[in-house]
């Protein structure tokens, strides 16, 4: 397969945007900077962000059996952090997400009343004034671990959905199959019950002398062997050529599946053949490059037409600094060559590949 970039480890959507819900960490640094000289309170509570921010991205990255780890290990430090700054509720609310992501309903109440009780304890202890560490904690802690919960609802949705999409699938690779034999049945069935009656007519009437047409049932059973072969072959080219349609609505969805953009724009010609299988081949080459090794998140597949030629563009909206021809883009440069097409690159600012097909005037 074609390397355009380096290959890393496949992440979901989510773990890609983990970073940006850090940013409500801002709220843990605003009592900080009224800590008039307190400059070793100041120092542990930022220092202990460190371990915070492993435990967080440990969490999102954990299952349901092993989450309960990072989790205390967030809860001690929100703890800890409450000695020393009313901005560690914030800590506390990151806890109540995961929680309520997690686990079930009953566990996030019975966990959001243990982290109120929490709260209102570091309040009595460390002495702030009117309880408002415990109140807003607890309204912070109770948005923060509904949205988790939300979220855990939505995540199971999608996994169903998923699920359901399988199955679809599932049932119709079955049906397809049991068409591919139905079809076949009809094909050959017929045929060959006629060259078994023809064969065995051809016996008797050689063993009763009659040669002449006993060489007329053998030359129809040529014909009949042929006619097979053909409607045999003209069945199995059905099979293998979805059409340039059906093969952008898959690729789509695949690129799609992995929270990709995709955007089809123009009209194409009517293709023969060959030149609509072997883009429909370019194109799916290009698409399993942009899943394996692509950082884009946007894909533009565009058609513009002419009266002798058909562009074909194909753009990620991602660059790439170096171009390592593969087996994919040289597998894509060798069936251009057989239709006297054209391919072009561009790296940057947007990588886009370029493919000039000839309209021909059977097209």
């Amino acid at each position: 397969m074609t390397t355009c970039l380096p290959i890393k480890k496949e992440k979901s959507y989510e773990q890609k945007i983990a970073w940006v819900y850090l940013l409500n960490l801002g709220f843990y640094f605003i009592p900080l900077y009224f800590m008039d000289e307190q400059w070793l309170k100041i120092f542990f509570a930022i220092a202990l962000l460190i371990p915070f921010v492993v435990g967080y991205f440990w969490a999102y990255s954990s299952t349901k059996e092993h989450a309960f780890k990072p989790i205390l290990l967030m809860l001690s430090i929100a703890i800890v952090s409450g000695f020393l700054t009313s901005g560690a509720m914030s800590l506390f609310s990151f806890c109540c997400f995961f929680i309520g992501f997690f686990y079930s309903l009953r566990t996030a109440i019975l966990s959001y009343i243990g982290i109120s009780l929490l709260l209102f304890a570091i309040n009595i202890i460390v002495g702030y004034s009117g309880y408002f560490f415990t109140f807003y904690g607890m309204g912070i802690c109770l948005g923060v671990g509904v949205f988790g919960i939300v979220e855990q609802n939505r995540q199971r949705i999608k996994r169903q959905q998923k699920q359901s999409k399988d199955e679809i699938s599932h049932l119709a690779t079955a049906l397809e199959r049991e068409r591919i034999a139905r079809d076949l049945h009809d094909v050959m069935g017929h045929h060959l019950a006629s060259i078994a009656l023809k064969t065995e007519l051809a016996d008797k009437l050689i063993s009763a002398g009659k040669t002449d047409m006993a060489q007329q049932q053998i030359n129809q059973v040529s014909q009949i062997t042929r006619d097979c072969l053909s409607q045999i072959r003209q069945t199995v080219t059905n099979y293998k050529h979805q059409g340039l349609s059906q093969t952008l609505n898959t690729l789509s969805q695949t690129l799609r599946d992995k929270s990709i953009e995709v955007n089809i724009e123009g009209q194409w010609p009517t293709l023969n053949n060959l030149t609509e299988s072997q883009l429909c081949l370019m194109l799916t080459e290009l698409v399993n490059n942009t899943v394996k090794h692509s950082k884009a998140d946007q894909c533009t597949i565009a058609f513009q037409s002419t009266p002798q030629s058909m562009v074909v563009s194909y753009i990620e909206n991602s660059a790439v600094d170096t171009l390592i021809k593969g087996n994919g883009l040289n597998g894509i440069t060798e069936r251009a060559a057989l239709l006297d097409a054209k391919v072009q690159y561009q790296l940057g600012p947007h990588f886009t590949v370029t493919i000039t097909l000839p309209v021909t005037e059977t097209q």
